[in-house]
């Protein structure tokens, strides 16, 4: 232990989540974890802080205590200059002051300390810990000012003063006003920390929970190269990572999302000369293009975050999602935290109540960049190029700008929105918009050259994950839904989704899993390729495509891209309702739809009715395709025995006879996927008449049957779904269609297998859902907009059939 005669100095040895009034929050976090959680793996670099005590001894040795309360006397923070004339003041009063001669004794043999353990003139963090600051319902994030790679005695004396002074920047003025925080209840204390050498590395942030949507089961950790600053300032569109932490509790490797991000900067240490400690430098194209940290990194890094948050959600005796920032040492390898805060957003949202913002109409997109938020908002656009620009902007507008500071802040709390060129999810705009409750567009590459001052637009970022700028003021509505008391009926209320960016937010609607997620929207909307032209590259002439498939690859195995992004896909849905079934249907792309993929023309025919052509189970085995269902098998196995997910069913599409079932399961266990092993399920589509008049045969080789009603609608009653001739004719209702309906329910209980639905029919006609409630169904999987809808209906018709 050290020496307790200091009077202002606490190591973090000394240092636990109690001394907030004396060191701040984010000191005091340090501190706890220190003593608790080294212990435990995980890496915390050692320092003191500069106590709370030692900022009032300051401003009273300094004899300016008074002035400064005179300084805040009648602020009006709406005012921006007069909070910048007030703000300015009141720093240069505790520059002016100065470090007393005997505080700066005790920070200088503190630092002496810690230049024992690290070696002569050590290079520090000093950063900022104010006394209100990190607590659960307030983050008071990037408030204050942060100094790195500070190196000797001159240059830490004038950092610790600056860092005083920072208490008085605008922002956080502003903040504290909103915030209704006592200029001088409020203390600073100040970390002093060894630096993480990740300027020959990278850094981030993590939260143990997903930012957008609240959703509690992953780790979500971004990096980039060099020094953390850029992150969070958001100067950078940095390398994203999911992990799912149930299963990675269980001893698995669930990476369920990786997204590369562009990376074009990166913090290092400045050369020369005491002031310019820290300076940007360029990316080479090559690094920018792969992962700043690797798999066995990013696992650490949730391990680490997951051990954080059970500690203080045990310590605090409620689940306690946690802000935290990594950095990685670029000469030791190592991994650290430094620092850890609660989360404020998402834990403090109610959950007993759904809203969901609803775009009306759509127009041309203007720009397109991450989405924060899950909300719309319209207005005219005021473009800020500068800080010196900010006066100039009108409550309402929606601001657009290259990147934010927290200097931006008090203008940015009167904004109806924010779009910036730069930045990903945890950047400044990010953390900030969330804590308003506005929606924001970040890292939207060129907002400030399209979006000019004065033009109306819409800010919707109520589409997944892209938020998306239209052009004119387009309408929207909010829809409310009270989920308390909401009982669940014995019939299974599945849902029906393609879209993974969408599955964390549909997850906290009431329902038992998803029964129909479709491969399509994946391979098109992320892979872009045909499977086999991944396989057989050999095959494509044009120098183009094979151009464009070495872009869209660049850093993979051919055959692992598409394995690689189809598991992180549907892994990704099969985590946001875990444990509940996810039942996946593999691909039942058409053939004209195949051949629309990248590569695709050079392994398609043209078929004159693809409707009812080469789809689905007939290719599974065929030498046409055999090999790109092996890389769809390969993206399952990978989710249920990498990931963890065996809540995972995989279901068969378009099967039209007993003999191609056998054929298809064969061709499954070939590639290790057996029915059976390790919980395997396979369902099939029940969607050719063959299928219900065969049901016990089929029923051999497989686990469940989910009616498909729009292709069994078009077969039972020989009526292209897709002519609009026929239109008419095309209707779920007609008695034939029920009559087959009913049949494929009562042969799947006959052979006690589980009976659904995953058409479009419940959704479109409640009387279906009704009908089919009453025959006996085990589920009902429905389109997101339905399901709340459907649920109540099905409640209704259980109650008149009673127990």
């Amino acid at each position: 232990m050290f020496e307790k005669e200091n009077k202002y100095i606490r190591w973090f040895e000394e240092t636990t989540i109690d001394d907030i009034p004396l060191v701040g929050g984010k000191n005091a976090s340090l501190g706890e974890m220190y003593r608790e959680l080294t212990k435990k793996g995980v890496k915390i670099p050692n320092g003191f802080s500069v106590t709370a005590d030692a900022y009032w001894h300051t401003l009273e040795a300094g004899g300016i205590l008074d002035k400064l309360k005179r300084t805040m006397e009648g602020l009006d923070t709406s005012n921006i200059a007069d909070l910048a004339r007030r703000g300015k003041a009141a720093r240069d009063l505790i520059l002016g002051a100065g470090i007393p001669d005997d505080l700066w004794e005790e920070i200088k043999a503190a630092y002496d300390r810690l230049c024992e353990q690290y070696g002569e003139d050590t290079d520090v963090a000093v950063r900022s810990s104010a006394t209100a600051e990190d607590l659960p319902t307030a983050s008071f994030a990037g408030q204050q000012e942060t100094y790195l790679n500070i190196r000797g005695y001159p240059a830490l004396r004038d950092a610790c003063i600056r860092c005083f002074a920072s208490l008085f920047t605008d922002r956080a003025i502003s903040y504290r006003v909103t915030n209704n925080f006592d200029h001088f209840k409020v203390a600073l204390s100040i970390g002093i920390m060894k630096m993480v050498r990740s300027d020959l590395a990278s850094s981030g942030v993590i939260f143990t929970l997903d930012t957008e949507t609240g959703f509690r089961d992953v780790v979500f950790i971004t990096g980039a190269y060099g020094l953390g600053e850029n992150i969070v300032q958001g100067q950078v569109n940095p390398d994203e990572f999911y992990v799912f932490k149930p299963t990675f509790r269980k001893g698995y490797r669930p990476i369920i999302q990786k997204k590369v991000g562009s990376k074009e900067i990166k913090m290092i240490y400045g050369q020369g000369g005491s002031k310019i400690l820290t300076r940007n430098v360029e990316v080479p194209e090559a690094d920018r293009l792969r992962f700043c940290i690797n798999d066995d990194e990013v696992l650490k890094l949730a391990e680490y975050a997951i051990a954080i948050e059970d500690y203080y959600s045990e310590k605090f005796g409620e689940p306690r999602p946690m802000d935290i920032e990594w950095a990685k040492d670029g000469i030791t390898g190592e991994l650290f935290v430094v620092q850890a805060r609660p989360e404020t957003v998402q834990s403090q949202r109610s959950k007993d109540v759904l809203e969901t913002y609803v775009l009306e109409k759509r127009s041309k997109v203007l720009v397109r960049g991450r989405s924060v938020g899950d909300k719309i908002a319209s207005g005219k656009a005021h473009v800020i190029p500068d800080i010196s620009d900010l006066p100039s902007f009108k409550p309402g507008e929606i601001l657009v700008a290259d990147t934010t500071t927290p200097d931006w802040e008090p203008v940015m709390k009167t904004a109806a929105a924010i779009v910036t060129n730069k930045g990903g999810r945890t950047c400044h705009a990010a953390i900030v918009s969330r804590e308003l409750g506005i929606p924001a567009v970040v890292g939207a590459g060129n907002a400030t050259e399209v979006l000019e001052t004065g033009r109306e637009i819409t800010v919707s970022c109520a589409e997944g994950e892209y938020g998306l700028v239209y052009d004119g003021i387009l309408p929207f509505h909010k829809d409310t839904l009270s989920l308390k008391d909401i009982k669940r009926p014995k019939t299974k209320i599945m849902m029906n989704l393609g879209n993974p960016e969408e599955a964390f937010g549909l997850s906290m609607i009431p329902n038992d899993g998803i029964g129909l997620a479709r491969l399509e929207f994946i391979i098109t909307s992320y892979i872009k390729i045909h499977p086999m032209a991944l396989v057989h590259p050999e095959k494509i002439k044009d120098p183009k495509v094979l151009q464009e498939i070495e872009q869209l690859t660049q850093g993979y195995r051919k055959e692992d891209y598409f394995v690689e992004q189809l598991a992180q896909g549907v892994g990704t849905i099969a985590a946001a309702f875990y444990p509940k079934p996810v039942v996946v249907r593999m691909s039942d792309f058409k053939t004209n739809e195949y051949a629309s993929l990248i590569g695709g023309s050079y392994f398609e025919m043209e078929e004159s009715n693809p409707m009812i052509g080469f789809r689905g189970a007939s290719r599974y085995f065929d030498e046409r395709y055999r090999e790109g269902y092996a890389l769809e098998c390969r993206a399952m196995k990978k989710v249920r025995d990498e990931m963890g997910l065996t809540n995972l069913i995989l279901m068969i599409p378009f099967c039209r006879t007993v003999e191609e079932a056998r054929k298809v399961i064969a061709e499954m266990e070939k590639n290790g996927l057996k029915r059976g092993e390790n919980g395997l399920q396979v369902y099939v589509m029940c969607e050719i008449p063959n299928n219900v008049l065969l049901i016990d045969e089929f029923s051999e080789f497989f686990d469940g049957f989910s009616i498909g009603s729009n292709d069994l609608t078009q077969l039972t009653l020989g009526v292209d779904r897709d002519s609009e001739l026929l239109a008419g004719e095309f209707d779920e209702r007609d008695p034939g269609v029920m009559k087959i309906m009913s049949m494929a329910v009562q042969g799947a209980k006959r052979n006690g297998k589980h009976s659904g639905i995953c058409g479009q029919a419940p959704s479109d006609f409640p009387e279906i859902a009704e009908f089919l409630v009453r025959e006996g169904i085990d589920s009902i999987s429905l389109n997101p907009d339905s399901v709340m809808k459907i649920t109540l209906k099905v409640l209704e018709t259980e109650k008149e059939l009673g127990p």
